[in-house]
């Protein structure tokens, strides 16, 4: 029997995004950092009830969650070395969905068919993020873009073996939710784009996690 059901921990993650995006809006620091370490606990623990130590995609997905909440901790930070350290754990998970994904099995045909247009999304946001990057981290900032990009692309390969759309969707949420993240933290934009991206941000990695459940026998 589950400690926690995966609907109570949906509800959790929920209602401690909301309480992590009304902490920040008022500067309530500690209260933000709590709220978001429950909310990143919460898609872990929605991956593990939905079968993740089952199966190879789940296993390996997991990890990508795992390191995602460590991105997030370091995240937490305000400083050079928090937002890098932030940016290669969540690198690294890229790589891990990268990973499961394959696992699960890609189509090569809806790989390039999606290559093309995920390519050009890619390289308009690297050219509006080029003037706001400091020197120091052109290459980091690049090299993730590279990586989020071909995960994006990787999942849409794997819908095209019959994937459950709950990858599909997860993938695509978390790329456009990385765009808040860079306007918030490069471009520095006045509007705190944290309002619309967080929700978009744990939507899509609660979407990830469910779909540990459809890939049981893979």
């Amino acid at each position: 029997m589950k400690f926690v059901t995966t609907p109570r921990l949906i509800g959790l993650l929920a209602l401690a995004c909301l309480a992590l995006v009304g902490s920040l809006l008022v500067d309530l620091d500690v209260a933000a950092a709590i709220a978001k370490l429950i909310a990143s606990s919460a898609f872990v623990g929605i991956a593990i009830n939905s079968g993740a130590l089952e199966s190879p995609y789940g296993r390996t997905l997991l990890i990508g969650l795992v390191l995602s909440w460590f991105g997030d901790a370091f995240l937490i930070g305000d400083s050079r070395v928090a937002f890098l350290s932030g940016l290669a754990a969540f690198l690294l998970a890229h790589v891990a969905y990268i990973a499961a994904f394959v696992t699960r099995g890609v189509s090569a045909r809806w790989t390039w068919i999606a290559a093309l247009p995920v390519a050009a999304v890619a390289i308009s946001v690297s050219a509006w993020l080029a003037p706001h990057v400091a020197m120091d981290l052109q290459v980091p900032v690049r090299v993730y873009t590279v990586v989020i990009s071909l995960m994006l692309i990787a999942a849409i390969g794997t819908r095209g073996r019959g994937a459950s759309w709950l990858i599909l969707a997860g993938a695509a949420l978390f790329f456009v939710s990385d765009l808040s993240v860079a306007a918030l933290r490069l471009v520095q934009t006045e509007f705190p784009t944290y309002v619309w991206g967080l929700p978009i941000y744990y939507a899509g990695q609660a979407c990830l996690a469910l779909s540990a459940s459809q890939s049981r026998s893979h």
